[in-house]
């Protein structure tokens, strides 16, 4: 399988409206903004499902495709930085499913793994758990979490070859490796593409078998959500 295209407007083909879109990154860090960025210039491409740790904020990242209204649900953990976000919650304009944050990392892992559901502790006795199957295991009440699949997986990595092997760089990786295999086509969008055999084996986070599409981006933002200094 040819797995290289040229840039992030051919990558995201086939996305259509009502589909389901897995997104890498935390805050701001390690997200594909390439392809959210060509995604934002398909205004006619609508009613997206978007799982993601956050939304960016108002002028990057998902933010951009918030400000179009071409997100119908967010499926994240954390509202952040993004004041949109927050007014289209509020307003009812858009649906929001909160998640516990690792609970929202399981739930990628295990789609990618076949795992249909598990219990997890977290978010029993919230509003987390209204309406969802509770059990009772060594004294302590976990909840059934439903995993996650998408149509499209959308990552950054900072290193992939031609194969779709690929290695992600420090905090960068976050959400990345576990959304990346629960796709049922994975768009990988990187700093640096290679030849096969130029990247060490041991050094690869998430194999090429889970990557359909791979492109080299350039000039990335990356783009700090709160910069902090030392006196």
């Amino acid at each position: 399988m040819k797995k290289v295209v040229a840039n992030a407007e051919e990558a995201i083909l086939g996305i259509e409206s009502g589909m389901t879109l897995m997104l890498g990154g935390f805050g701001l860090c390690g997200i594909p903004e390439k392809c959210i960025g060509a995604l934002a210039k398909k205004p006619e491409i609508t009613n997206l499902t978007c799982i993601s740790n956050n939304a960016g904020v108002d002028d990057f990242g998902l933010g951009l495709l918030l400000k179009s209204k071409q997100i119908k649900k967010m499926i994240s953990s954390y509202v952040g930085e993004n004041a949109e976000f927050e007014r289209q919650m509020l307003s009812g304009e858009l649906e929001v499913e909160l998640t516990p944050q690792g609970t929202l990392a399981e739930k990628c892992r295990a789609g990618g793994a076949g795992i249909p559901a598990f219990y997890t502790p977290a978010g029993y006795g919230t509003e987390v758990a209204e309406g969802k199957e509770t059990r009772e295991y060594n004294g302590k009440m976990y909840v059934l979490e439903n995993a996650l699949v998408a149509d499209f997986a959308i990552v950054k990595a900072w290193k992939g070859d031609t194969k779709g092997n690929l290695i992600f760089k420090a905090t960068a990786r976050n959400f990345n490796p576990v959304m990346a295999t629960a796709g049922k086509i994975t768009i990988a969008e990187v700093e640096e593409l290679v030849q096969p055999g130029e990247l060490d084996p041991n050094e690869i986070h998430t194999p090429g078998i889970f990557v359909h599409r791979i492109f080299e981006g350039n000039n990335y933002e990356k783009r700090i959500e709160q910069r902090t200094v030392s006196s």
